[in-house]
């Protein structure tokens, strides 16, 4: 029994998030059925974590067992001629017996963009949050250190969450600007529930006016969701890496 570790990359637009549902098309459920078509198996799929509705991943990572005798290198070119337009497997190896996508992770790098312009590129009108308000970047960017190092961030989970423990540490937020186009990148051991998207909204509820910037280590302080801002679309964010 080989353990097989993929990176994929999919177009979140079209599908109900990672997690299987029913009467719903989600990327795992597209997945497994490309698994079955090369291998003849039905097979459990472990991904590194759940991405939402219209959510979009550069390099989710899912993990597999099978008795296949297809070369673990050769997996993602024989899954992709399974797979749709909008889902990649972009790499696959053996991975260790004990490797558990999910558990074995040591942290995430997650990216969202906002397009700051009145008018919206349909370019980007799929990958973005588009903004139609002057918005201050070097406010968000002076208040994002708030954010950084060991945090109760209960404050920025959404609720319907399961999980116990809601401390996480960030390593860094970075922003960088080409014309209309903002991206935030954010690197943690961990991310709750919508944790990304809320900080992203409060991030720019304060480069717009609405929040303080000086309100924003109170806000963390106090966990309480009501303080924090807005809800960021999903559309704007990626999961771009998972780090082992």
């Amino acid at each position: 029994m080989k353990n097989i570790q993929m990176i994929i990359a999919y177009k979140g637009t079209r599908y109900a998030g990672w997690q299987r549902q029913p009467n719903a098309p989600t990327v795992e459920e597209v997945l497994t059925g490309a698994i079955k078509a090369v291998t003849g198996e039905t097979v459990t799929l472990y991904g590194s974590g759940r991405t939402d509705a219209g959510v979009h991943a550069l390099g989710q990572s899912a993990n597999f067992h099978t008795e296949s005798r297809v070369p673990p290198e050769r997996f993602a070119a024989a899954l992709n001629t399974k797979l749709p337009e909008d889902i990649r497997v972009l790499s696959s190896c053996e991975a260790t017996e004990g490797f558990h996508s999910r558990y074995s992770a040591k942290g995430k790098v997650y990216a969202y963009q906002l397009y700051l312009n009145p008018v919206l590129s349909p370019f980007y009108a799929e990958y973005s949050w588009h903004i139609n308000y002057p918005v201050d970047v070097s406010r968000m960017k002076a208040a994002s250190a708030a954010f950084l190092g060991e945090h109760d961030f209960r404050g920025f989970m959404a609720a319907g969450s399961s999980v116990r423990g809601t401390v996480r540490t960030i390593r860094a937020i970075t922003f960088e600007q080409e014309g209309a186009l903002l991206r935030m990148t954010y690197t943690g051991n961990g991310f709750l529930y919508n944790m990304v998207r809320i900080m992203t909204g409060t991030l720019a509820e304060i480069g717009m006016g609405r929040i303080k910037a000086e309100a924003l280590p109170g806000i963390i302080a106090s966990c309480d969701r009501k303080q924090a801002g807005m809800t960021a679309p999903p559309q704007g964010l990626f999961l771009r890496e998972v780090l082992y």
